[in-house]
C-alpha cells in the first residue's frame, strides 16, 4: 500500500485567516467567539458565533469571481490555494489526471439559498439569480477549485454533518492509497451562520446560550458547559503519495497514516450512549496506521461542548484506549475556534499536523468545573512543549457519522 504525506496546510478560521495567524492563536489560547455580527440576533436565543473576521477572498480570487460564489465557496478557495501555495506544487509539472479535490460541507451555500428565498418572496421568480444554483450546491466548491488549478482528477464533495472534512481527508487518503491519485487537495469548508441555520439550530436547543459571556461560552468537557458554538471557515491540506512528494523536493508535515469511518445506525442527532460507534471508528484508524492506541500521543477530540458528545466520546476513548487513556494527551481546539459543522475536521487535521511538526500539544480553554463523566487528560487552559510521535483526529456528526484520522511523524 503507497505512504500518504501532508505537504500544504491552509485554513480560514475564527481566530485567523491564513495558517500562521491561526496556529498562532491556537499556541496563545486566543478566543474566536462574539457576539454575531452578520445579521439580526435581537429576537433569537443564541448571539454569539465564531465568525470569520476581516475576510477579504481577493488576495486568492478575481473580485468579479467571488461574487459568483457563496461564503462557503470562498473560505475552500481561500484556504485550498494556500495550502497548494505551501505545498510548492506546480501544476504545469504535474500529470493533471492524477491530481484530485475532494471537500466536506455538511450544509453548502445556505446563505445564498436564503437571499435567493427572500427575492423570489418579495420580488417574484424573474428576479433569481442565474448563478443561484452553482452558487448553492455544496459540490461547487471542489469543482471550483479543480477549475483555479486545472485538477483533473477525483472531484467530489462528500456530505456527512460534523464529519465532512475528516470523510474528505480519509476518502482522498485512500484514494492516493490505492494508486487512483498522486496527489489531492482534500478537506472542510462552511459558512452556516446565518439566520436560518441559527433558528434551527436554536431550536434544537443545541447551541450555547451564554450571550454575555461569549469567551467562555465555548467549554468542552467543563461541566457547565451548556452547548456548542457555531462557527466558520475552511481548512485544507494537500495530501501526496510521499515518493511523488520526495521526487519534487516538498516539505512534509506528517505522514497520514490511518483512516476509520463508521456510523452509530442509531439516532438523527445524539450519539449513541457508550460511544461504540466512535470508538470503532478510532479503533480501525489507529490499526489501519499499524500502530496501538499506546502509541498515540496526543486526540483532537470532537469535543463540541454538549452535555452528550463530550460524555459519550469520552467513553469511546475509554473503550479504545483502556488503561492507556489516563495517558493520552487529549483536547479540544473547539473550545477556541467554536465548531466549524464540515470545516472541522480539515482544521483540525492541521492541528495535528501542526502538533506533530512543533511538539505542541493545544489546551482546551475555558476548562473551569472538571466533569466527573470525563475524566480524561483534557490539557486544561495552556497547551504542552511536548515531542508529538502520533496524533489523532476525531469528528463525530448527525446522522451517527464518525470519522477519525492518525498522523505520525515522518520517518524516511
Amino acid at each position: 500500500m503507497r505512504r500518504v504525506v501532508i505537504t500544504g496546510l491552509g485554513a480560514v478560521t475564527p481566530i485567523g485567516n491564513d495558517v500562521k495567524s491561526f496556529w498562532e492563536g491556537i499556541r496563545e489560547g486566543r478566543n474566536g467567539i462574539d457576539t454575531v455580527t452578520m445579521f439580526d440576533v435581537s429576537d433569537l436565543k443564541t448571539q454569539i458565533a465564531g465568525e470569520v473576521k476581516n475576510f477579504d477572498p481577493t488576495e486568492f480570487i478575481e473580485k468579479k469571481e467571488a461574487r459568483k460564489m457563496d461564503r462557503f465557496t470562498q473560505f475552500a478557495m481561500v484556504a485550498a490555494s494556500e495550502a497548494v501555495r505551501d505545498s510548492g506544487l506546480d501544476m504545469e509539472k504535474e500529470d493533471a489526471w492524477r491530481v484530485g479535490v475532494i471537500t466536506g460541507s455538511g450544509i453548502g451555500g445556505i446563505s445564498t439559498l436564503e437571499e435567493q428565498h427572500t427575492n423570489l418572496a418579495e420580488k417574484g421568480p424573474g428576479r433569481i439569480s442565474p448563478f443561484f444554483i452553482p452558487m448553492m450546491i455544496g459540490n461547487i466548491a471542489p469543482a471550483q477549485i479543480a477549475i483555479k488549478f486545472g485538477a483533473k482528477g477525483i472531484n467530489e464533495n462528500i456530505v456527512t454533518a460534523c464529519a465532512s472534512g475528516t470523510n474528505a481527508i480519509g476518502d482522498a487518503f485512500r484514494h492516493i492509497q490505492y494508486g487512483a491519485n498522486d496527489v489531492i487537495i482534500a478537506g472542510g469548508c462552511e459558512a452556516a451562520c446565518t439566520r436560518l441555520a441559527f433558528a434551527g439550530f436554536c431550536n434544537m436547543k443545541a447551541m450555547s446560550t451564554r450571550n454575555d459571556d461569549p469567551a467562555h461560552a465555548s467549554r468542552p468537557f467543563d461541566a457547565d458547559r451548556d452547548g456548542f458554538v457555531l462557527s466558520e471557515g475552511a481548512g485544507f491540506v494537500v495530501l501526496e503519495e510521499l515518493e511523488h512528494a520526495k521526487k519534487r523536493g516538498a516539505k512534509i508535515y506528517a505522514e497520514l497514516a490511518g483512516y476509520g469511518a463508521t456510523d452509530d445506525a442509531y439516532h438523527i442527532t445524539s450519539p449513541v450512549p457508550g460511544g461504540e460507534g466512535g470508538a470503532k471508528a478510532m479503533e480501525l484508524a489507529i490499526k489501519d496506521a499499524g500502530l496501538t492506541p499506546g502509541d498515540i500521543t496526543y486526540i483532537n477530540a470532537h469535543g463540541t461542548s454538549t452535555k452528550y458528545n463530550d460524555h459519550f466520546e469520552t467513553d469511546a476513548i475509554k473503550k479504545v484506549f483502556g488503561d492507556a487513556a489516563k495517558s493520552v494527551a487529549v483536547s479540544s481546539t473547539k473550545s477556541m475556534t467554536g465548531h466549524l459543522l464540515g470545516a472541522a475536521g480539515g482544521v483540525e487535521t492541521i492541528v495535528c499536523a501542526l502538533a506533530i511538526k512543533d511538539g505542541y500539544i493545544p489546551a482546551t480553554i475555558n476548562y473551569e468545573t472538571p466533569d466527573p463523566d470525563c475524566d480524561l487528560d483534557i490539557v486544561p487552559n495552556k497547551g504542552r512543549e511536548q515531542e508529538v510521535k502520533a496524533a489523532m483526529s476525531n469528528s463525530l456528526g448527525f446522522g451517527g457519522h464518525n470519522a477519525s484520522v492518525v498522523l505520525k511523524k515522518y520517518e524516511g
